[in-house]
């Protein structure tokens, strides 16, 4: 599919965002990361939605590890290869190996009953689930996160899934290719 808007350069970039966008892509090990070559187009905006992206992830409140899961998961519901190419890698850095990142792929009821937290692991992909598919989270969820997360975890929570949820949409709408 070709792109609908593509990756700028630096003359579409601006100094700051073009900067950004080579050093990111020479720590992912591609020639160009064109999710912040394209999206670096709106300039002080892009610089905006990192600052915001970042305190999502990787500094929200949310476990590594937990933060992979979730957005494994919205990315599997949302059919966002882009987002899941980078995010399994990512998910690989912080202990989520080629099974876990499967179950998670397949659902919350593909966890291992035997593994280390896997009733917190089922209740946050339950909650990631509803939020895809309903926009909301029933109260059973929320009653099994209280259990698991503390408040600001669970906003912390909301937040992440909605900003990668959106993050896919915006990837899908624009036809952005995936990195090779």
């Amino acid at each position: 599919m070709t792109p609908r808007i593509p990756p700028g350069h630096l003359r579409e970039l601006g100094p700051v965002n073009w900067a950004f966008c080579r050093i990111a892509s020479r720590v992912v090990g591609v020639p160009d990361m064109h999710i912040f070559s394209t999206l670096g187009r709106t300039g002080g905006l892009f610089r905006g939605w990192l600052h915001q992206s970042a305190r999502l992830m990787p500094f929200g409140p949310l476990s590594r590890v937990d933060t992979e899961m979730v957005i494994i998961r919205v990315a599997t519901l949302r059919a966002c290869d882009y987002e899941l190419d980078h995010h399994l890698r990512i998910g690989r850095r912080v202990g989520i190996d080629d099974t876990l990142a499967a179950q998670i792929q397949r659902g919350p009821d593909a966890l291992d009953p035997s593994a280390l937290h896997v009733e917190r692991s089922r209740v946050l992909l339950t909650a990631v689930d509803e939020l895809v598919a309903d926009r909301d989270i029933s109260d059973p969820t929320w009653e099994a996160l209280s259990r698991h997360l503390t408040e600001r975890e669970r906003i912390g929570l909301l937040l992440l899934v909605g900003n990668y949820d959106s993050l896919a949409t915006t990837i899908s709408t624009l036809r952005i290719d995936r990195d090779r």
